[in-house]
């Protein structure tokens, strides 16, 4: 997974978009081609924000690039483009847009929107460099991830456990901690939910 670009746009409906800052990692592409893929993505980066409507996210798919774009509008009429590979996921990606305006609206003020040359805003490489792993952008992606993490070591150990020749039925029965009422229920439960096997 990588983001290639991020970029946040002045993109007044029916005008020309204009970029206000932006930040590239380009390291994965050879010297030679970094000033033709550079003037790709700003072209892109333009073109997709001028076509999203005020208001509405979209992802939009070219080549092996996606474009993820969140048009704001409102009075300050932002726009934010993040261009990545097409495994960086749909979730995250808004989740950073959403945070980059949010930030860049606090730091830069509406003033100096007609003068782009003016801006600084260097936590756009922050956050490209820090989002290049998506669990950072979507704290329920990281959640998740660690569940999944989670599951994957129980389902581990308990497949050591069968492996070594031991069935969980013995294990139950030769357990001390457990009392008689709940081996029953155990050995019941078991029971029941072996009957309704669906095939």
């Amino acid at each position: 997974m990588k983001i290639y670009s991020l970029a946040v746009v002045l993109a007044p409906p029916n005008k020309s978009a204009v970029v206000l800052s932006s930040a590239s990692d380009l390291s994965s592409f050879s010297f030679y081609q970094r000033g033709s893929i550079t003037e790709f993505m700003s072209f892109f980066t333009k073109t997709v924000a001028e076509r999203t409507p005020q208001g509405q996210r979209q992802s939009i798919q070219e080549n092996v690039y996606t474009a993820h774009i969140y048009n704001r509008g409102g009075a300050e009429q932002l726009a934010a483009v993040l261009i990545a590979d097409q495994e960086y996921p749909v979730r995250p990606a808004f989740s950073l847009l959403t945070k980059l305006l949010d930030d860049f609206i606090a730091k830069v003020p509406q003033a100096s929107f007609n003068t782009p040359a003016a801006i600084s805003f260097p936590e756009i490489n922050t956050y490209l460099q820090k989002y290049q792993d998506p669990r950072q952008a979507d704290a329920i992606m990281k959640v998740q991830q660690e569940l999944d993490e989670t599951k994957i070591i129980l389902h581990k150990t308990i497949e050591s456990v069968l492996q070594r020749g031991e069935k969980i039925n013995d294990l139950v029965d030769r357990s001390n901690e457990l009392s008689m009422q709940s081996k029953m229920f155990y050995k019941t439960a078991k029971k029941q939910n072996s009957c309704c096997l669906i095939m």
